[in-house]
């Protein structure tokens, strides 16, 4: 299988995947429900969102894709997880917010960043260092919280500053717990394969495909933000079929003579 077959497979299971829908379409009595639900509600969310978060779980692996000791995973998690606490906890609770699909898309594009500097790409076509790995990975953190709060920000989280803010703790508490079950398969299978020829032969494809993978969650953000911004131009214009319909009489052309035998 060639690098370009990977990136598409990857492309096509990626697609087949149903992406997490937090909160379209609430009911009031659905959000009050969830309200009434408890705290450990809200982890069970914010662990379910990072685990069917593919953005996240992609940047992620390219962070710890060439990390081969403990301390260095342990390093570069923690500055990640505390750049994405600072934005998800203070954008949530002073309703900081912008156009999600926008804020996912540029999530994408660290996906794709962390792709291209695994693969040398700052040497081989700007010949230049990468930038410092540990500051990116911060500054990614806090894209990356950023992006969780939009999301926080579509439930139900109630007018009581207290009770708000141990609800978007209570969130934070489920991402992590979904981060380190996510890291712990990812480091887990990585350690495995890093001690066979085939990682040797196979990462740069690996995070080719990764970059690929970044590349296409681009581009659905793009359209889901087009179908935001731009609705009534996906959608089936209802006035014009009608007014086409009168053009051409249809609902007056019904053929009465084959109703008989």
């Amino acid at each position: 299988m060639n690098i370009f077959s990977i990136g598409r497979w990857l492309a096509l299971a990626l697609g087949a995947t149903p992406l997490l829908a937090l909160a379209h379409g609430i009911s009031a009595e659905d959000q009050q429900r969830m309200l009434e639900a408890g705290y450990f509600h809200y982890i069970e969310l914010g662990a379910r969102h990072m685990l069917t978060g593919y953005d996240h779980l992609l940047f992620l692996l390219g962070v710890v894709f060439f990390l081969t000791t403990f301390r260095d995973v342990a390093k570069f998690v923690t500055v990640f997880t505390v750049g994405h606490c600072i934005t998800l906890i203070v954008a949530t609770y002073f309703k900081i917010t912008w156009n999600y699909y926008l804020v996912d898309a540029i999530i994408a594009l660290s996906v794709m960043y962390k792709a291209f500097d695994n693969n040398g790409g700052f040497q081989k076509h700007f010949a230049m260092e990468s930038p410092n790995l540990l500051w990116a990975v911060f500054g990614f953190g806090l894209l990356h919280g950023f992006g969780l709060s939009t999301r926080l920000q579509q439930l139900p989280l109630g007018d009581d500053p207290v009770a708000m803010l141990l609800r978007i703790l209570s969130f934070n508490v489920g991402v992590e717990l979904g981060q380190i079950a996510a890291l712990a398969v990812m480091v887990g299978a990585l350690a495995l394969w890093r001690h066979r020829p085939s990682f040797k032969r196979f990462s740069y494809a690996a995070n080719l495909a990764l970059f690929y993978g970044g590349v296409y969650l681009l581009f659905t953000q793009l359209h889901g933000y087009q179908h935001d911004r731009h609705a009534d131009t996906f959608r089936f214009p209802a006035a014009e079929h009608r007014h086409a319909h009168e053009d051409m009489d249809v609902e007056n052309t019904e053929d009465k003579s084959r109703d008989g035998l």
